[in-house]
């Protein structure tokens, strides 16, 4: 085939392309806040509602994060971000729940700061709400899955959620507007790679 044919049938096929996502575009005409999901066993997922925390500050606009598991780690988004006055951080303080082994204490934790989430989730004037690792608070029974679908479900019609951890429950999965599974392939901490700071965390 000659380099002009090749040109040709690529012209064509990004034609055809464009039109095809002319037509998505055009199709797209509903405008409200979203429900996100990340989940899925692999990596990234509270990487991936921090890089989205970071687009919207850069709008201006009011974001809230609630971290259910990770908030007494170090966290390098958070410290980036932490001095905007647009950014609010809660903190379930008890760290990972297999270190505490305390259901009682664990519970209460978790509850004390779902209510900074529940006035996050009812608030109009915050734009994004991160949900970061609420699906382990639902396995392990911390919080009913009626409580957060209908706190979710009542918010503001602007607001966006972003719900991430493992083995999300199957009703905010199809409560979901886009779900995102993030797949393990491998994974240098079974290989016996320590977390590197600035990269891991």
């Amino acid at each position: 085939m000659s380099e002009q044919d090749r040109n040709t049938r690529h012209k064509k096929a990004m034609e055809k392309l464009k039109s095809h996502v002319d037509a998505k575009v055009a199709a797209a005409d509903e405008e409200r806040g979203l429900m996100l999901v990340f989940t899925g066993n692999g990596k990234g997922k509270t990487t991936a509602a921090w890089g989205t925390v970071t687009r919207a500050l850069g709008y201006g606009y009011r974001v809230g994060v609630v971290q259910f598991i990770k908030g007494l780690w170090e966290c390098g988004e958070r410290d980036r971000l932490e001095a905007d006055d647009n950014l609010e951080v809660a903190i379930m303080a008890t760290g990972f729940t297999w270190d505490t082994q305390n259901r009682e204490s664990d519970t209460q934790a978790c509850r004390e700061v779902w209510q900074e989430a529940s006035r996050m989730l009812a608030d109009p004037e915050v734009y994004l709400v991160v949900l970061d690792e609420i699906t382990y608070m639902l396995k392990f029974g911390y919080l009913d899955i009626d409580t957060v679908r209908t706190a979710i479900a009542n918010r503001p019609a602007e607001q966006t959620v972003i719900i991430t951890g493992r083995n999300a429950h199957r009703e905010l999965v199809a409560m979901a507007d886009t779900v995102t599974e993030m797949q393990e392939v491998k994974h240098g901490f079974t290989n016996g790679l320590k977390a590197r700071r600035g990269i891991d965390f």
